[in-house]
Parts: C-alpha cells; structure tokens; sequence
C-alpha cells in the first residue's frame, strides 16, 4: 500500500464504517478515560487496548467478563488503528504503547520481523481457522496475531437492470454489447460491466486467475515474482480489451477511475460492478436496488482470486502484560465474542463458526463476502509487499494506454519491484 496496503484500501476500508458500521479507519483522538496515552508498563492489573472509536461499544460490552475472570481492569484507548500502529515503534519504547490493539492484516508481518509484535498462539481456537486465516497473521512460521475480521471484493449488480447476479465473465461481457448502457459520451464505448482495473488492488483477482502471482511459496518468496508470467500476461492482455474496446476514457484515469465507476452504478448506467464491502453504505444511502454475489468466473473457468484481507489482534512486544494479552486475544476471539461482534458491528468474523452464523443470517453482502474469501488469496505480508504497490501503480495504466505491450508492461512493473526489494532489503 502506498503507505500500507490496507490503509490504501483501508481508506476504502475506513468506509467500512459506512458499510459496517465502523472500519478498518475511523479516525479519532478522543478516549474513554480522560488520557489520550496507552501505558504498557501499568500492572498485571491492567489491561490497555487500543480500538477505533467504532469498536468501543463492542468492547464495553464485552469486556466486563474478561476483567471478572481474570481480576484486571480493561482501559480502553480510542484512536484510528493506522495512527496506533505507526507510533508503536517510539510509543513502545516509551512505555506509553497499549497492550493489545488491531491492526489490518497487512501490516502485521511488517510490525512482527520489526520486533514491535509480540509472538502469540492461535492455539485456543485453532479449530475455527482454516490455512487462509493463519497465513494472514503468520511470518516465517511465526504468528504475531489472532484473525478477527475478513473481507474481500464482491460484485455489485442492479436488481432492476439485471434479473439475476451475473455468473461468468460471459454474462459480463454480454452486458457490454447491451445497448441500454451505451456511453453516450463516446461511440462505440459502453458501461454495462466496470471495474477498476487500474488499481491493482482490484486487478489482482484477474491476473491471479490466469496464473499470475505476487511471490512465491505462498507470497512468502520475494525472490520470485510472478507479476510478468505467461498467465499475468493473458489477464493484463484480457482487461486492455475492455479498455481499449469497451469503457470511456474515463476508465483509464488513475485517479478518477473509482469515483467513475461508482457514479455509473449509482446512476444506473452501470448494471454490474466490482468493489468493496465498504461502498455497500453509498449505494443504499444513494436508493440504488442492488444485489452482492461473489465475482463471476472468468472465461477460463477459475475463479476471479482476489485479495483476502481483514484484521487481526496483536500484541505488543514492549507490554509487560504479554500473557494477559494472550488470554485476551484467546477470549475476543472466541465463537461468542465473535458472534456479537458480527451482531454490533456488522462486520464479517474470522473465527468460521461465528462466520458460519453470520452467513446463516442471509444477508446478501456477509454471504457474498464469505463465498468470494474461499477463493481469496491472502494478501502476502511480508515487508517487501509495500514495494509491489508502487511497482504495479502502473502495470495495467501502460498496457491499457497502449504505450506498451502487456508483456512490457508486466515486465517494466517487475523489474522496478525487484529493484525496490533489492536496495531497501
């Protein structure tokens, strides 16, 4: 992420607060005890956790419990995730860092190799945690956190412009040649099916689905980068026929892309989009009548393998509280807690029995989320993921402006990635 993957998004994310209520950043420096500073060298009497602002009834809720079963007193910080993880290096050191916070997926094998998380173990719920989930809290085999909430793109689709959620890419493609979204602005180009493209946060689903990959070994290689492969290729080549053959101009505008793709949709010319869980709230706020599903196949029958992201808990490596932590971490994530937290947050849990009963509210964005995250890919965690982010800014820009070939694109982005790696780590 530019500055972190998921702050990236997270800003999208931050939006989740829009769709659920609370996100990934809302942002705040207000408290709930009168001090804006965590301490983590207060006695094994007392726990600090920091949250967003958004948690901080969840947590009130919950936290009565904990402090009975263990005789400790819960304080409560509220400050955005983003902003407590980036102090965390001189808060820690200072003692004035919480005990325990969350933080986004991403960021927490970056924080774990830079000795500012504490090693914990999953070992409590274990069971309700599948390969997926342990890879996004796991670096070199160490687990520096416990999943919390899970996310993913999803397909938006106008109920009173489509009969039924689009199932392949064919269906998607079919819309393209309809005439009711013919872009009026410009012959010949058309706004049934959008995605932003553009951003490779969206696009790595596609290329992933043809066989391209960010690292090796499960994203744990960065040696090996899979971004300029053969399959990589094909879905560079694949999407630059939807920009050169069917969407706008606009489309191919870095900055103003997402901002295009979402007014079509809420405008109604635009019957199926991919995007966020966290734009759910702009598209109810707007009236539009949309259905969620999980993305179509693509035309080479695999799925579309976006990016599985979410939160964890951590703990930090400079608290004096670190087996309470742990205890902690075992508690909030457990099925109850996580059930509630679902119940106040709306948010999607990690732990898979929670997460099974909140698909069993059939609510259409939990179900689609939860079908599109089995396919998911987790988003690779280790620090040198924070240059493929600048590396493929432009990947799908130079293929799609036609200043390059896809292979040239592909190869370009990769070798400024490589580079990157190289002088920095």
């Amino acid at each position: 992420m530019k500055v972190s993957t998921f702050k990236k998004i997270g800003l999208g994310l931050a939006s989740i607060s829009a769709l659920m209520v609370l996100g990934a950043c809302s942002s705040s420096g207000s408290k709930t005890d009168g001090s804006n500073d965590a301490n983590s060298s207060s006695d094994s009497k007392t726990l600090t956790i920091s949250v967003d602002k958004g948690y901080t009834e969840y947590m009130n809720a919950i936290k009565g419990q904990f402090e009975k079963d263990n005789d400790v007193t819960i304080k409560l910080v509220e400050k955005d995730m983003f902003e407590q993880l980036e102090a965390l290096a001189l808060d820690g050191p200072a003692g004035k860092a919480p005990d325990v916070m969350m933080s986004a997926y991403d960021r927490i094998g970056s924080l774990g190799a830079q000795g500012h998380l504490a090693e914990v173990n999953v070992d409590a719920n274990a069971s309700d945690y599948d390969d997926t989930d342990k890879a996004q809290v796991t670096v070199d085999g160490k687990i520096y956190g416990a999943p919390a909430v899970i996310e993913t793109l999803v397909l938006y689709y106008n109920k009173d412009l489509v009969d039924a959620a689009p199932a392949s890419f064919t269906d998607l493609e079919a819309l393209a040649k309809d005439s009711r979204f013919d872009f009026t602005s410009e012959s010949g180009k058309n706004t049934g099916f959008l995605a932003k493209w553009t951003d490779f946060y969206y696009s790595y689903g596609l290329l992933a689905g043809y066989g391209g990959y960010v690292f090796g070994e499960d994203g744990t290689d960065p040696s090996d980068i899979g971004l300029n492969n053969s399959g990589a290729v094909e879905g560079i080549t694949y999407a630059a026929d939807w920009f050169n053959n069917v969407w706008p101009q606009g489309m191919k505008d870095v900055s103003s892309a997402g901002d295009f793709v979402t007014q079509q949709f809420i405008d109604g010319t635009a019957a199926a989009i991919i995007d966020g869980p966290w734009q759910a709230a702009t598209y109810k706020d707007a009236g539009v009548n949309y259905g969620v599903a999980s993305i179509p196949t693509l035309d080479n029958g695999k799925a579309y393998q976006s990016f599985g992201g979410g939160k964890g808990w951590v703990v930090s490596n400079y608290s004096k509280n670190k087996e309470l932590g742990q205890k902690f971490l075992d508690y909030v994530t457990n099925q109850e807690n996580q059930e509630t937290f679902f119940e106040m947050t709306n948010e999607i849990p990690a732990n898979q029995a929670a997460r099974e009963t909140a698909k069993g509210k059939n609510d259409e964005l939990t179900t689609a989320v939860i079908t599109q995250y089995a396919d998911a890919q987790p988003m690779p965690n280790i620090q040198e993921m924070a240059e493929v982010w600048t590396g493929a800014e432009n990947l799908m820009f130079d293929a799609a402006s036609g200043t390059k070939t896809p292979q040239e694109s592909a190869d370009d982005a990769v070798a400024l990635i490589k580079e990157a790696i190289e002088q920095k780590y």
